[in-house]
């Protein structure tokens, strides 16, 4: 017997929960305060302090704060990092467009702060950066369907898919390749309540563009990448999931200076140093 509506929204978690209308998004970020890390509502420059992670029960502290006074954090802290090769035409070259999401592991060690450098590993010549918009899972996941996995995408933010050209081509797995440290910069905010299936996506390295495409020209869409993945691996609220890159890309050295920007979502900028 088909699942109405009514008991498919009651069977998700309040999280997972269409998004109540307001007048623009609500931008989240976690951030540090002397010793105290917290997540907090960016409004502007103030950061207003929440009790609780976004994705569960939260309340407002009452305290505020200037953006200046605080040290924004990769916004959220997710079990797993999935991300997809592959998914826009533009950066498929001559190879045919894969018939399903094709997924691998970043591991979560591989996160940076906005603002801080990603690191050139020793050994590694050919470090290139990779733009992309990223997932933010809000419930706990599981063999769901496009319309579920919809309703639990919690918000999207910048990401970097940082990854060394070389290693990726020689080694077994991508696990040094796609997932050595500082190699999965995200943030600044976790914005919900966005249209992300149509956000233009910029990179600048050192200032210059090199890539530009919509979100719209994504082969697999948001619902369709994490109901895929749902079906063999169990998501938990706070995971991200890195949707793929356009275009081509390059190789960049310390001293350089390389940006994500995502309509509507912000401005992800670290710097380049090396280990």
């Amino acid at each position: 017997m088909p699942v109405s509506r009514r008991e498919l929204l009651s069977a998700l978690p309040a999280t997972a929960l269409p998004v109540p209308a307001q007048s623009s998004p609500v931008r989240y970020v976690r951030f540090r305060r002397g010793s105290t890390i917290a997540y907090g509502i960016l409004e502007g420059e103030t950061v207003r302090e929440l009790r609780g992670a976004p994705f569960g029960a939260h309340e407002p502290t009452g305290a505020a704060y200037k953006l200046g006074e605080v040290k924004l954090l990769y916004p959220c802290r997710p079990t797993k990092i999935l991300a997809v090769a592959l998914n826009y035409k533009s950066h498929l070259g001559s190879r045919q467009p894969p018939a399903r999401p094709e997924l691998f592991w970043k591991p979560v060690s591989a996160l940076q702060n906005p603002g801080d450098p990603i690191r050139i590993p020793r050994g590694a010549a050919n470090v290139h950066y990779e733009g992309e918009l990223v997932l933010v899972i809000g419930a706990r996941l599981r063999q769901a369907t496009a319309e579920q996995a919809r309703r639990a995408i919690f918000g999207v933010t910048c990401g970097n898919d940082v990854s060394e050209r070389d290693w990726q081509q020689g080694d077994v797995q991508w696990w040094r390749a796609k997932g050595a440290d500082t190699f999965a910069p995200l943030g600044p905010a976790v914005v919900r309540g966005l249209d992300y299936g149509k956000l233009l996506l910029r990179t600048r390295l050192n200032g210059q563009l090199v890539q530009e495409q919509s979100t719209a020209d994504l082969l697999f869409d948001g619902p369709a990448i994490v109901a895929f993945a749902s079906q063999f691996v169990t998501l938990e609220p706070g995971d991200v999931v890195f949707t793929g890159t356009p275009g081509t890309t390059r190789a960049m050295k310390p001293g350089d200076v390389v940006e994500v920007e995502i309509e509507g979502v912000g401005l992800l900028r670290n710097p380049v140093a090396a280990a």
